[in-house]
């Protein structure tokens, strides 16, 4: 495991939820064998960049997972995804195309990406894009769910959203310029995933008083 994904899962976990979560990490967010960024004076290779973000959310895993599978709705909480459709497939089978439109004001307009794994068991997706209009070439990203009981005093179970992805580092920037970048979307697109699963669930909850 890499010294900055270790570090992510230090700083943004307690030393239970590591433990719970280490195993799947380990499993599903690394990425063994891709290509750091060469030493000055190395040969020329496509260097890559990879890290791993995580998100509490204070809703459980019945109001958290729907919004992540969904391939065909990312725009419900990824705030740069302008529309989406879906160009092969239903959207919930391996090897489904969605085509992305990006907001304005991005380095980015278009993205073409498929769905690499959806696993309702142990609640894991994975797409990788195929093309597009953007800077972000051979992107592909995991995100696992998984859910914690309640701690106490808390009214409900809660989940922990991991994110992890590699990347190819464009012409003109180094590895760490291109984390950060990356880094700062996929945690902005977390904290919106947190905010309308936590609605979600207030609602449902709200309901069923009723």
């Amino acid at each position: 495991m890499e010294a900055h994904v270790e570090r992510a899962l230090r700083e943004g976990l307690t030393e239970e939820e590591r433990a719970a979560l280490e195993p799947a990490v380990l499993a599903h967010h690394t990425f063994p064998g891709r290509a750091a960024a060469p030493a000055e004076g190395a040969a020329a290779a496509t260097a890559t960049a990879t890290s791993l973000v995580t998100q509490h959310v204070a809703a459980p895993l019945r109001a958290v997972w729907p919004i992540v599978r969904s391939f065909g709705n990312p725009q419900r909480y990824k705030h740069f995804v302008r529309t989406c459709a879906l160009a092969e497939g239903d959207g919930a089978s391996v090897g489904s195309v969605r085509e992305v439109a990006v907001v304005s004001g991005l380095p980015a307009s278009t993205s073409t990406e498929r769905l690499e794994i959806l696993d309702d068991d142990r609640h894991i997706i994975s797409f990788r894009v195929l093309g597009g209009q953007h800077r972000l070439r051979n992107y592909r990203s995991v995100t696992s769910v998984t859910e914690f009981q309640p701690q106490p005093g808390a009214p409900s179970p809660y989940c922990v959203v991991v994110e992890s992805y590699v990347v190819d580092v464009p012409d003109g920037n180094t590895e760490d310029d291109t984390r950060m970048f990356t880094d700062t979307v996929v945690k902005l697109n977390l904290q919106k995933l947190a905010a309308v699963a936590e609605e979600s669930a207030a609602s449902s909850a709200s309901r069923r008083r009723d």
